[in-house]
């Protein structure tokens, strides 16, 4: 059935119960308001540290959205963007979106002026949504996107160049509009993440969403009394469709803003969240910060907390062991997928898997997988090949590019551009992206091996790892390691740690410096070999 069809369920027969909450806590800090803060803090403002809203008023905001935008000439079909930070509207404006029958098409909030254009045009998008945080944006391009006939403003002090979307939605009806939809509808567009250049848009249909809903809830066994902490942006795939769990359970997700140790351990306390999917920074960020004593466990209520999940890259098994040693009730699972496979879940662990840490997992609930060689054929247990799945999820296409979409799909297997092997068992190993695979002297290297390896040292906070050019061998590895603060680190130390790795895998060059992230945890490998890649490397410094 179309995912509309849940929210209008949990509408009728959960209708008083909470469905979101969100958390600002700068406002807290700034306004020092106490932590059960739930009345605007001035009068007249929508600045408010704590707001929630109901299954019953989560529908009638989408009912609204839907039919703000029918009424202003959006049909089946039409593609509508959201370029939003989390909040309370999000979610009701993504699902007024689906009940037109148009297509949803989140942004990334960190898109330039230039990526937004780009994204809108490349999904001959008719609309947008848009907030404060992206007016000086949005003004640069209104005149250069003439096919976004409709720019909608989410927020205080409207910009004339656009609509006040909350005044107009509160004086349309609350009712369902009546748009028949089917599972093969297109439903929404989302954006690869660009690492191998300009983003593509990856077309699903509500059979994918709806699928991503029974896969989250088999394998984290989400109920009403569940209560999710969402802290990651919901225009990708990996937090929208965990929170697909939220939705399919009838109970209640709150959406935290900002990341501090702190705050996540407060949210946790105060809401009494059950359920957090952590980012490896994150998750780093508060066991370092319970280590120095920044943070006291005694002081939070934590004993509902029965899950920490985290996905969008690979886990070094050292991070697990340590969370493991601190929360050790915690049942603990790592998702995998992609954009392409709508989100997390087409490979994972499950929780009763954990004597497996290192590994992604096995098949996820609905889906098949295979390693291939080059000619796409499955390779024998335990060798390298490229990953593939096969599924309800798999998108649909690359909207609007043949070329790249027959590259990866065919006979409906997905061919994700990951290496993996098999162990004995049957677990799948990330390998490494196909494209960061380093040839140095016709010896195959693959970061990820060297990154899990590095982070198991004590110092270190993050490590990336990169191919450099060399003229004898080809490549050379680069090792890019983030100290841990208050923390000093010399070349020398590394090296000696790097003796127990065997010697082709030992990084040649040790760089000391900050490494980036995006904002769903991906190295940003391509800014990297920018930055490094072709120059002149100076002598590492010690960080201290």
């Amino acid at each position: 059935m179309p995912i509309t069809e849940l929210l209008e369920q949990n509408a009728e027969k959960l209708s008083d119960k909470t469905a979101l909450v969100e958390i600002n806590p700068e406002i807290q800090e700034m306004r020092r308001v106490t932590w059960k803060e739930y009345e605007l803090i001035e009068q007249g403002s929508s600045e408010t540290y704590r707001r929630e809203i109901t299954w019953s008023v989560f529908n009638e905001k989408a009912n609204r959205c839907a039919n703000l935008l029918i009424s202003r000439g959006i049909k089946k079909g039409d593609k509508v963007g959201i370029l939003l930070m989390n909040g309370l509207e999000w979610l009701p404006i993504y699902f007024g979106i689906l009940k037109t029958g148009a297509l949803a098409v989140p942004l990334n909030y960190r898109y330039t002026s230039g990526e937004i254009k780009y994204c809108l045009e490349l999904a001959d998008t008719n609309a947008i949504v848009f907030g404060p945080e992206f007016i000086g944006r949005m003004e640069e391009i209104c005149d250069s996107i003439p096919k976004v006939k409709l720019l909608f403003y989410v927020g205080d002090n409207c910009p004339t160049f656009a609509e006040n979307y909350l005044h107009l939605a509160a004086n349309h009806s609350s009712t369902a509009p009546d748009i028949k939809l089917a599972d093969s509808d297109d439903a929404a567009i989302y954006f690869s993440s660009g690492t191998t250049g300009f983003p593509k848009a990856i077309l699903h249909n509500h059979e994918s969403l709806m699928h991503s809903c029974r896969v989250e809830q088999n394998h984290h066994g989400q109920t009403e009394e569940d209560v999710f902490l969402c802290i990651p942006p919901l225009y990708h795939t990996g937090a929208k469709m965990h929170w697909f769990g939220s939705l399919i359970s009838g109970s209640k997700a709150v959406l935290l803003k900002g990341v501090k140790p702190k705050n996540i351990l407060r949210a946790v306390s105060d809401e009494k969240c059950t359920i957090v999917w952590l980012l490896v920074p994150w998750a780093q960020d508060i066991l370092d910060a319970i280590d120095s004593g920044e943070i006291r466990l005694d002081e939070y209520e934590t004993k509902q907390w029965r899950l920490m999940h985290i996905g969008a890259q690979p886990v070094p098994p050292s991070l697990i062991k340590r969370w493991k040693a601190v929360f050790p009730d915690h049942q603990y699972d790592t998702n995998y997928g992609l954009s392409e496979s709508i989100g997390p879940g087409c490979v994972h662990l499950g929780v009763e898997n954990i004597h497996k840490v290192g590994a992604i997992g096995v098949p996820g609930f609905g889906w098949e997988v295979r390693i291939v060689d080059e000619n796409r054929n499955t390779v024998p247990k335990g060798e390298v090949g490229e990953l593939a799945v096969k599924g309800p999820g798999v998108m649909t296409c690359y909207y609007k590019d043949q070329k790249a979409t027959d590259e990866v799909l065919a006979d409906g297997w997905l061919f994700t551009g990951d290496m993996a092997q098999e162990d004995e068992d049957g677990f799948i190993y990330l390998v490494d992206r196909k494209k960061d695979v380093i040839i140095s002297g016709g010896e195959n290297i693959y970061p990820v091996q060297i990154e899990d390896f590095l982070r198991s040292n004590d110092k270190i906070k993050d490590v990336a790892v990169i191919g450099l050019p060399d003229h004898r061998l080809g490549e050379i590895t680069a090792a890019i390691i983030e100290i841990k603060p208050d923390m000093s680190c010399t070349e020398e130390e590394i090296e000696e740690f790097c003796k127990a790795m065997p010697r082709y895998k030992r990084p040649h060059k040790i760089i000391f410096a900050d490494v980036p992230r995006n904002p769903t945890g991906k190295i940003e490998k391509p800014k990297l070999r920018k930055m490094y890649c072709g120059e002149s490397l100076v002598a590492s410094q010690i960080k201290g």
